[in-house]
């Protein structure tokens, strides 16, 4: 695999790009417009993921030599100063590309950018707010893909915020998976400053959260009854990811996290195309 796009992650990247073009279609069918701006919204999500991944890797490559030795700088295939220019570069593509979508895009494109390289730097050391940092972002991509249809913005609300819920259980877990690395680089996560238990019980409670609310959209008539069948085989590796970090292994349960944050975005797809 090309360094560069191990860098990126670039199946991240392009999950988060449709995530951004479904946010797109839900706020079409709410409020039509140019179509034509949806390759435009994955390509924007794209790169600023790519270079938030990139940006984060480059600050993170000390903890990254003890949790994560295998990435392209602590492994030495990569040097950090272009895994910083790469970020920069992608950036700022990603912000032009939005301009071009609309001014509410590119306000979301730029203030996320400026968050993901704050995140990076500094943020995510600290109790919790990396934490939430992370969750808005991912649920963000929503909120782009919509405000590249004025007032559609309003229908994908409901999914920025499930997406919220799922990805902060997910941070949570990651976090105290990667207790050891954080603690040697000096970072003050929510493991290490209430524990690794009530982190998970936390973990646990914002998953279940998750689960209860995930059939909302089927009930407020934005997606099909597919969502509602898709999202069901989600919410069931949910609970066994929440059964894993509750019986202390953070590991797999990150992985299962995953697993049920994919398929759920697969049950957007299928409740927002497939009516």
């Amino acid at each position: 695999m090309n360094v560069f796009l191990e860098l990126i992650r670039y199946k991240n990247c392009g999950m988060a790009g449709l995530a951004g073009v479904i946010g797109a279609a839900i706020a079409f069918s709410a409020a039509p417009g140019d179509i034509l701006l949806m390759p435009l919204v994955f390509i924007a999500v794209f790169l600023i993921t790519g270079a938030g991944n990139a940006i984060n890797d480059y600050f993170d490559a000390g903890i990254d030599a003890v949790n994560r030795p295998d990435r392209p700088i602590p492994s030495g295939r990569l040097k950090k100063g272009s895994a910083y220019k790469l970020s920069i570069l992608l950036f700022a593509s990603g912000i032009l590309t939005a301009y071009f979508i609309g001014t509410a895009p590119f306000i979301i494109a730029s203030f996320n950018s400026l968050l993901l390289y704050f995140y990076a730097f500094s943020l995510k050391r600290k109790v919790f707010v990396g934490n939430l940092s992370v969750s808005y972002l991912t649920g963000s991509t929503f909120l782009f893909g919509g405000a590249a249809y004025g007032k559609g913005i309003e229908a994908t609300y409901v999914l920025f915020f499930l997406s919220m819920l799922a990805t902060l259980a997910r941070e949570i877990v990651k976090a105290i998976e990667d207790i050891e690395g954080d603690k040697k680089d000096g970072a003050v996560t929510l493991p290490i400053r209430i524990g690794e238990r009530p982190s998970a019980y936390i973990a646990s409670g914002v998953g279940m959260l998750a689960v209860l609310l995930s059939p909302v959209p089927f009930i407020w008539g934005l997606f099909s009854t597919g969502y509602l069948i898709v999202v069901g085989i989600a919410d069931i590796i949910f609970l066994y990811a929440v059964f894993l970090i509750l019986k202390k292994n953070p590991s797999a349960s990150s992985k299962y996290f995953k697993v049920a944050m994919f398929i759920a975005l697969v049950a957007f797809i299928a409740g927002s195309f497939l009516r």
